[in-house]
């Protein structure tokens, strides 16, 4: 079974910065895309960037510029880089990735963020 888990999340004032993790279990990501999606609190849960198996990344124009993702497939790993954080970057961030048509989501890491 396909098993995406997060980790990597925790408290951080603004400005700060953390790095998430994505390892997957099941497959072998070097031919799958991995995607990071975000819900903040009281908000549904959206996209903010993923990376294809070439390694070409895509980014909500939102928060592009605070956001890096990456991958190594030799750990079977996705990241993503969180710089310059505000608050309102406060939310539990998931991994996605598609495997045969169906899409297999991590249970979450948190990030919260104060003033």
């Amino acid at each position: 079974q396909v098993r995406p888990v997060e980790s990597g999340g925790g408290f951080v004032q603004a400005g700060g910065a953390l790095r998430l993790f994505c390892v997957v279990s099941g497959i072998t990501i070097s031919s799958n895309a991995v995607g990071w999606y975000r819900q903040a609190p009281g908000n549904q849960r959206g996209w903010s960037a993923d990376i294809t198996s070439s390694g070409i990344t895509n980014y909500d124009d939102a928060t592009k510029d605070r956001l890096t993702i990456s991958r190594d497939n030799t750990k079977n790993t996705a990241y993503l880089q969180l710089d310059n954080l505000k608050p309102d970057g406060t939310a539990v961030y998931y991994c996605f990735t598609v495997c045969r048509r169906f899409g297999h989501w991590g249970q979450g890491t948190q990030v919260t963020v104060s003033s």
